[in-house]
């Protein structure tokens, strides 16, 4: 098969290696930095098929050839279909990753979690490498299944999913315009999630779970967890619990689910409380709720820590100005610099003015 693969930067060249390794004649493009054929010399070249991003602009002209054109979510699905494992494919606008790790500790026997945070060698809970969570990295986890003899693979994945999964699960309802403002993004995740064998939504959680003060009651079974005080947490929990009920395992591992670093963690640095939300999907909206959140378990004023870190994403947050008026004891910029240095100089200077430490920095870690 001859195959044009747009976009090399957001997992094409994934893509694009691994459809050589399978045999095919591959052509792969940066579609951002020049070098981009024209229609007709894609016409003339006989591919078979063009295979490109969701988010690329919709009027982008080799999208619109005679040749058949199939999303890196869809090109995956084909990649993975010689993989003989259970695949659970989480995807949403909030949540994703603190959603994947409590599915992830439902789940018996060994396993591979591939999220933004890392993807992890399961039950040791063992950091195998860190790569994004395109589509195309779905492959790499899948690899690691292979060779390390897991039986399933959970896997984050950003607008939308490879639709490969026994299980599809979409973890919120908001959603944002993509592709230059042309496509929506819940759309597009739905077209994904529809090709799983089976799918659960947000709708299908409000119906098979309720929570009743700090306890958590589904088919699957009820369990009790303090973080479900946490909103993001009680969440992802409803969702694992939902899950289970799906998959037919036990909620019971979810009453001893903690937080996930950088996802509201609270920590003790010498007498200091630390609420570590810093991470990929870091936003205004939960940096507040996260603060509110602080002050209710410590009890003192809050520093915060705000902005870009020093491996900054994507859509990133900016400094002070990017929250809204709020009191904060203090406010340290972020601008690039390295995560611990930060936090030592947060704790340092809350312990001079009795205050707690948020950080809120957008980074990957």
């Amino acid at each position: 098969m001859r195959v044009l693969v747009l976009d090399t930067i957001h997992g094409g060249a994934t893509l694009a290696e691994a459809l050589v390794r399978y045999g095919d004649e591959v052509v792969a493009v940066d579609v951002y930095r020049g070098g981009v054929p024209t229609v007709s010399e894609v016409e003339d070249d006989n591919y078979d098929v063009i295979t490109a991003p969701v988010h690329l602009d919709a009027d982008f002209p080799l999208l619109h050839t005679k040749v058949p054109v199939i999303t890196h979510h869809e090109m995956t699905a084909r990649l993975a279909e010689d993989y003989q494992v259970k695949l659970i494919e989480i995807t949403g606008a909030r949540g994703k990753t603190t959603t994947a790790f409590a599915v992830a500790s439902i789940l018996s026997g060994r396993g591979i979690l591939h999220t933004s945070a890392g993807t992890f060698l399961y039950p040791e809970k063992e950091l195998l490498f860190r790569k994004s969570i395109t589509p195309a990295s779905l492959l790499f986890a899948l690899d690691a299944a292979s060779k390390m003899g897991a039986e399933w693979v959970v896997a984050e994945e950003s607008i939308g999913v490879s639709g490969a999964g026994c299980l599809g699960i979409l973890t919120s309802e908001n959603t944002y315009r993509i592709a230059s403002g042309k496509k929506d993004a819940l759309s597009e995740k739905m077209t994904c999630l529809n090709r799983c064998r089976h799918t659960l939504l947000p709708e299908d959680v409000r119906k098979l779970v309720s929570v009743h003060d700090n306890c958590i009651v589904s088919p699957a079974g009820s369990f009790e967890n303090p973080l479900i005080e946490i909103p993001v947490y009680r969440a992802a929990l409803q969702t694992a619990a939902a899950a289970a009920s799906i998959l037919g395992v036990s909620v019971k591992p979810l009453e001893q689910f903690s937080a996930v670093p950088g996802r509201m963690q609270l920590l003790e640095e010498g007498g200091v409380f630390v609420l570590d939300n810093s991470n990929s999907g870091t936003t205004v909206e939960n940096t507040l709720e996260a603060a509110a959140y602080l002050q209710q378990v410590a009890g003192k004023p809050v520093i915060l820590v705000v902005g870009e870190g020093a491996h900054a994403v994507c859509e990133g947050l900016t400094g002070r100005d990017s929250i809204p008026e709020k009191d904060f004891a203090a406010v340290i910029p972020a601008e690039g610099r390295v995560f611990d240095e930060l936090k030592n100089e947060a704790v340092s200077l809350a312990k001079e003015r009795d205050a707690s430490v948020l950080l809120a920095v957008k980074t990957w870690r």
